[in-house]
């Protein structure tokens, strides 16, 4: 009887310590390298998860578009085939078409003004509209200012981009908006990019400094021109049934997880944008920072008329008007 006791006593023991040590492993991926940005969100975010759910879940992290592309990443979130996803908004309006306005070119003043947004009310409003759609939007993060390279010339006025073939994100405010500068555009995943811009089958391709530096594009472009044409924020996405499953404060700590993360991934795009350019002036490529904005404004007023209709002009000045 009293060995029967000790046995039930050891069993119970075990099964609490294997109940305390059970561990649901998700995956989170990105299109860039770990060292750069977005690698520096999901790392950050990982390691909160892991610290705020005690060890009960663990997320792996995968970079370099091992995991496929964005859009595909984004796909594979949706359909429940991967658990997370980490992503510049490039491919998201294929999903969530309200997100859409954030991609109209020029529209935000400065980072400060773009973080004000996302983080306010009609950011907030954009999160929510991702539940419909299959997704958990954690938390709006960022990609940065996009801005142009190429191999053929200096891109000093608009004029200048007449004829080139760049890669664009698989967007269609991007592409829409590239074609009124006469760009030919090619929409391309991000992990193809280096290899077209290597092989001449592309001229160039426009991503922020941090993408610029991190996926070493110095390497095969020559000319950089500042534009600052787009901001591209960045976003956590997780499957909306795999958040449902989570308890209560488990669900408030992959959120709080994904705000550190945000935190991290920010600042690492301020350190980049602070020394990128002369980086990458010492790595060779000829920097275009005196631009006329105006001019490259001026040159999509029809594109802009397009796009007042699409989201109406309210919206786009709600936007403008934040502080």
């Amino acid at each position: 009887m009293q060995l029967n006791r000790i046995a039930a006593g050891l069993a119970l023991g075990l099964g609490l310590a294997c109940a305390a040590m059970a561990q649901t492993t998700m995956k989170i991926s990105i299109s860039t390298a770990q060292n750069s940005h977005q690698g520096i969100a999901i790392d950050t975010f990982a390691k909160e998860v892991e610290k705020r759910t005690a060890g009960r879940y663990k997320v792996q992290t995968f970079y370099n578009g091992s995991l496929g592309g964005e859009r595909e990443s984004i796909e594979a979130v949706q359909l429940g085939t991967q658990e997370l996803a980490f992503s510049s908004s490039g491919p998201i309006p294929n999903f969530v078409p309200e997100t859409k306005i954030l991609d109209v070119p020029f529209l935000f003043r400065d980072k400060a003004h773009a973080r004000a947004v996302l983080d306010g009310p009609i950011g907030q409003d954009l999160l929510a509209k991702f539940d419909a759609k299959g997704f958990k939007a954690l938390a709006w993060a960022e990609n940065g200012f996009r801005h142009m390279t190429n191999s053929k010339r200096d891109i000093k006025a608009p004029e200048d981009l007449k004829g080139l073939k760049m890669r664009t994100m698989e967007n269609p405010v991007h592409i829409a908006a590239y074609k009124g500068f006469g760009i030919i555009t090619t929409p391309m995943a991000f992990p193809e990019v280096f290899t077209a811009l290597q092989q001449g089958t592309v001229d160039g391709q426009e991503n922020p400094l941090s993408v610029i530096i991190s996926a070493k594009f110095e390497q095969v472009q020559k000319h950089l021109s500042l534009t600052g044409h787009v901001y591209s924020p960045a976003i956590f996405v997780m499957n909306k049934a795999s958040f449902d499953k989570l308890s209560a404060a488990d669900k408030q700590a992959f959120v709080d997880a994904a705000k550190e993360g945000t935190k991290a991934n920010r600042a690492r795009v301020d350190e980049d944008d602070a020394k990128g350019v002369a980086d990458l002036r010492a790595k060779g490529m000829t920097v275009i920072d005196n631009l006329d904005k105006a001019k490259f404004v001026a040159a999509l007023a029809p594109v802009n008329a397009q796009f007042e209709k699409e989201f109406t002009k309210a919206a786009l000045d709600k936007i403008r008007a934040t502080q």
